[in-house]
């Protein structure tokens, strides 16, 4: 049976599309077959020797654009869509570009090239690098933030924590990402303590540090938690998108309610980023978090405890800054096993706008944690 699409008119459609690269993995009969699979699974689902001539053919069947070979073992698909059928929505934009290919094997999202039309729909980060800056008070040298930790102390001893770092002159204080609801630590009295304990540093120091809460949780407490913190003095939200959801990141970063800066935490999507599959570092942790609007992205460092190399974050650095329409540049925020020795090399290889994430490397230089945060930041402020 063929199906008739004239119902259909194809002024619905502007002729604008978005592509996505992909690397796929095989020889050149077994690439193209995928990429000829992916123009179809990623739209229609559908036969395409059943869909007749029209519209749908001809305005919502994927494109291949390009397709060449790229690295020994693979090739890169440039494949083009209507914006329309992304339906101004972003989980339909997922959808359209990963959905149902996510489930095969050998086949990665490598970049996403999205016209100004597409990325209008989307306010993107509230402040980005320079309102983040501005917010700070600080115009040119990389960010300081560290994590409350760890999970099992109470809220007394966490917000004594947060009092210190930010006499030492941390610009921002953050819950570590396991911190959410636990009975040693409750959300709404961690916060408010935490974030008291802040603005209690910043009159003796005339500071302007911020205190950032984790409000990962369950979708229906999630804003919720967010107008807490900020009623409760906290200056930033973390929230970690693999776990609640980018659109329901983009949610808080466009509610006007809400207003404060969001760091996203990488936890959950590591499976997107590792083997022949998933999605490029520079995709998920700078476009999309851009795209859901994130003014910073944490992310694992090179040379870490985690496997990520110094050009997949130096990819993700790119992502973090490559014109993509209105949407504002974000801070890359690299953390995972950092330690104060490998501040020179992260300077050499991010630049100066960065935002150094650590956390245990300040306890182990010495018992007095205001300290140790001095020591942090003039050993940044004297590479500048």
């Amino acid at each position: 049976m063929i199906i008739k699409t004239t119902c259909t008119p194809a002024s619905m459609f502007s002729g604008e599309r978005f592509s996505v690269t992909y690397r796929i993995y095989g020889d050149e009969k077994e690439a193209r077959a995928k990429a000829e699979s992916i123009c179809i699974e990623q739209t229609v689902e559908f036969p395409a020797e059943c869909v007749g001539k029209g519209t749908i053919r001809d305005h919502v069947f994927g494109k291949i654009e390009s397709f060449e070979r790229r690295h020994g073992d693979s090739f890169h698909a440039v494949i083009s869509y209507a914006v329309e059928i992304a339906a101004g929505e972003l989980t339909q934009l997922l959808n359209v570009i990963f959905g149902n290919t996510s489930i095969k094997p050998g086949i990665r999202v490598e970049h996403l090239d999205l016209p100004f039309t597409l990325t209008t729909g989307y306010q993107g980060p509230r402040f980005g690098r320079k309102g983040l800056r501005e917010l700070l008070r600080i115009p040119a040298r990389p960010l300081l933030c560290t994590a409350i930790k760890p999970m099992g102390l109470s809220c007394d001893e966490l917000s004594d924590m947060a009092y210190h770092f930010a006499l030492g002159g941390m610009d921002m204080i953050k819950d570590d990402h396991g911190l959410t609801d636990q009975r040693c630590s409750p959300f709404e009295e961690r916060v408010k303590k935490c974030a008291e304990a802040v603005g209690k540093a910043n009159k003796e120091t005339a500071g302007s540090t911020i205190y950032v809460a984790n409000i990962t949780g369950p979708s229906s407490k999630i804003r919720d938690r967010a107008i807490f913190a900020k009623k409760a003095g906290a200056g930033g939200l973390m929230i970690a998108p693999g776990l609640a959801g980018f659109d329901l990141m983009r949610e808080l970063a466009e509610d006007d309610s809400i207003g404060l800066p969001i760091l996203t935490h990488p936890a959950f999507l590591g499976s997107f980023v590792t083997g022949h599959g998933g999605m490029a570092h520079g995709v998920i942790f700078g476009q999309l978090a851009r795209l859901a609007g994130a003014d910073a992205t944490i992310f694992p460092n090179f040379g870490g405890r985690f496997s990520f190399s110094r050009d997949e974050c130096a990819a993700i650095v790119q992502g973090t800054v490559e014109p993509m329409g209105h949407l504002r540049t974000i801070f890359p925020a690299p953390g995972g096993g950092m330690s104060l020795s490998r501040v020179p090399e992260m300077l050499e290889t991010y630049g100066r706008d960065l935002i150094f994430l650590i956390g245990g490397g300040l306890f182990q230089h010495g018992p007095d944690l205001a300290e140790n945060c001095r020591h942090f930041r003039t050993m940044v402020e004297k590479m500048e």
